[in-house]
């Protein structure tokens, strides 16, 4: 076991800036317009379950992370291959976050600058992070914690006092009745970004107070999707229905719409300092995830010999997933929450549950663990 802890706090911080990181980006249920906020508050329930899927499946090998766990579970050689399987899917989730904040620099700031040099950086950063640790990554995230949380208050009361809130646009609820809801749903917030809570698998087990990760990460989440429901509904709010489910950014449209006393105006840097914060966590966990599995998987004594390698991956894929950034989007509503979100996140885990409650069915989960 690797010495790395973490406290509880640090836990709930983590989980709560990486439920956060990318999914503010997008308008997510947009395809529900006005009621996209309640796709929202659908797939924090639904995330929960998922959760409590993980965290029963921790219980039964508290001491293990889920590389580990899935070999004493499925049998040594298909244990593996599945734990090659969530090292590729940790990997290619980076490359796809990091795609994201890319593209989003490359086409609002830095319109002349290669992608390849934007996501350079931001990999070069985060090689930099995961080398010191995840105590250190940890302790950074309850410093961001408080910015992040202090900016976002800050640009609520600029819109609110600019005028520019409409609680109009949200009416009339459930226009179109359930069935766009469910579609946006699932896979959609269910997957995106609930679900993506099985990346902490990675981490439990480094945890100090491990009682206290189910209440923690249920606080983490709940905090999170509540800040994005709210985040959703003043987005609605100011630019309406039809220009949330259209715009590529629309966070971005509607912070770029301040304007007080002629004076306050083109804050959109406020909006990208937080991304490229909460974007920086997203890739950083997902990468650590990706190395701390390598390295359980093949034996390696040294793990941060493999970040560089592994990095270069990410920046490749990142690239080279998509020529265009209308194909890249595509793939990513098409193909990505089918068959990767939902069978890494919710289909997998709860097969190796069953199969771990049957070959331990005389033995209760370790629910008194330190």
């Amino acid at each position: 076991m690797d010495r790395v802890k973490i406290s509880a706090s640090q836990l709930f911080v983590l989980v709560f800036l990486f439920e956060m990181g990318s999914s503010i980006l997008f308008g997510l249920g947009a395809n529900a317009k006005q009621d996209a906020w309640i796709t929202i508050l659908l797939g924090l329930a639904g995330g929960l379950i998922v959760f409590f899927i993980h965290y029963r499946l921790f219980l039964f090998y508290p001491e293990l992370i889920l590389t580990s766990s899935i070999q004493k579970i499925a049998g040594k050689w298909l244990g593996r291959i599945i734990a090659l399987f969530y090292i590729s899917y940790f990997i290619y989730t980076a490359s796809v976050v990091l795609r994201d904040f890319g593209e989003l620099l490359v086409t609002t700031v830095y319109t002349s600058t290669p992608l390849f040099i934007i996501n350079s950086l931001m990999i070069l950063t985060i090689l930099y992070g995961i080398h010191k640790g995840l105590e250190v990554i940890a302790r950074v995230g309850q410093i961001y914690f408080g910015i992040i949380y202090l900016m976002a208050i800050f640009g609520f009361l600029l819109i609110i006092f600019s005028g520019l809130i409409h609680f109009e646009f949200l009416k009339p609820i459930l226009e179109n009745g359930w069935k766009p809801i469910f579609k946006e749903f699932l896979p959609g917030t269910l997957t995106f970004p609930f679900g993506e809570i099985v990346t902490f698998t990675m981490i439990y087990p480094f945890v100090k107070e491990r009682k206290k990760i189910k209440f923690v990460c249920i606080g983490g989440m709940i905090l999170s999707g509540i800040n994005i429901t709210i985040t959703v509904i003043i987005s609605i709010s100011t630019i309406g229905p039809e220009l949330y489910s259209r715009s590529n950014f629309p966070l971005l449209t509607t912070v770029a719409r301040i304007q007080l006393a002629n004076f306050i105006e083109r804050l959109d840097v406020l909006f990208l300092l937080y991304l490229i914060i909460s974007g920086f966590f997203k890739i950083s966990l997902y990468f650590y995830a990706a190395v701390e599995g390598t390295a359980d998987l093949f034996q390696f004594k040294k793990k941060e010999k493999l970040s560089f390698p592994i990095g270069m991956i990410v920046l490749f894929a990142s690239i080279t997933t998509a020529s265009t950034y209308a194909e890249f989007i595509k793939e990513n509503i098409v193909i990505f929450p089918y068959f990767l979100s939902l069978p890494f996140q919710i289909i997998i885990p709860s097969l190796l549950l069953l199969i771990a409650f049957f070959r331990n069915r005389k033995k209760k989960p370790d629910t008194n663990i330190n």
